[in-house]
């Protein structure tokens, strides 16, 4: 027994090591900075709690542009890319199977190549001159008389951002809630009419979420990281950090714009530990609604 324990560490050791160097190294070099002030140059400034007191009381941009902003993009885009996917996924699952499969790349192809799309199709779809798409169609229906600047008013700049967010949220949480879908035991459908249940719906409800918590908590957790981590999305649109008027300044912009602009790494840390415990706390709320003990 001792031998196959030791067999089984070897087979797991790859990944320990992989592992460990990028994700607990990074992690732990990153708190430890959260408590310096560091400039990338000279040796790093232990300053305690400093860096996290000023993010709450001196930072004017994070607590009025970029907590708001992060929030409001992540309450619309995260449950909105969570239902969408589960949805889409729920209605391939009744195709057969080759429409089924053009389908599904169709919709999954946006999270692979986003930053190209940005950078080329949303540019041109909301472009500030009567080429745009939008204000081609606009004003040709009359609703609007000279052409608006998209990616430069700050009226739009978070909308626009939710709306490429969530064309391109279609990524692996998708795909795995269409495995799930697909791998529900059929008998269950037939027990449930047995049982009384009518229609689709109530299959849905009372079989189908049930049968795939799994999935559905990677398909959560997934959204969760991948909503709070976007940062590219207003950045690209834009073409600059930090956005105008910092209408679609996200935080990960914050961190960008401190670490790599100002180079103020230490406090570009602490803010990259708040974003990562805002991030477990909602994986943990997830785990807990769709945890198979629950």
């Amino acid at each position: 027994m001792k031998t196959d324990n030791k067999r089984s560490y070897l087979f797991l050791l790859p990944y320990l090591l992989m592992f460990t160097l990028f994700i607990v190294v990074p992690v732990v070099i990153a708190i430890f900075l959260s408590f310096t002030n560091f400039n990338t140059i000279e040796k790093p400034d232990f300053v305690g709690f400093l860096n996290y007191i000023n993010l709450l009381t001196q930072d004017e941009i994070f607590m009025q542009y970029v907590l708001p902003n992060t929030v409001l993009f992540a309450l619309i885009v995260g449950p909105g890319g969570y239902i969408l996917s589960f949805l889409l996924a729920w209605c391939l699952a009744q195709l057969t199977p080759v429409p089924r499969m053009i389908l599904a790349l169709i919709f999954y192809s946006p999270s692979m190549t986003q930053g190209v799309a940005m950078a080329v199709v949303w540019k041109v779809i909301f472009s500030g001159n009567q080429a745009g798409y939008v204000n081609s169609i606009l004003m040709q229906w009359g609703f609007i008389t000279e052409p608006i600047i998209w990616l430069q008013d700050t009226r739009y700049i978070l909308l626009i951002m939710i709306i490429v967010a969530l064309w391109s949220s279609m990524g692996v949480g998708f795909l795995a809630m269409l495995a799930g879908v697909l791998n529900v035991d059929e008998t269950l459908y037939e027990a449930g009419a047995i049982d009384g249940i009518k229609n689709r719906f109530q299959e849905l409800i009372y079989i189908t979420i049930p049968s795939m918590k799994p999935q559905m908590l990677f398909g959560a957790v997934m959204a969760i990281v991948g909503t709070f981590s976007t940062g590219a999305i207003g950045v690209q649109l834009t073409g600059a950090n930090p956005t105008p008027s910092y209408a679609g300044q996200l935080i990960v912009n914050h961190i960008e714009d401190y670490g790599f602009i100002r180079f103020e790494m230490g406090y570009a840390a602490a803010l990259s530990v708040v974003l990562l415990l805002i991030i477990y706390l909602f994986s943990y709320i997830s785990k807990k609604l769709f945890s198979e003990s629950t």
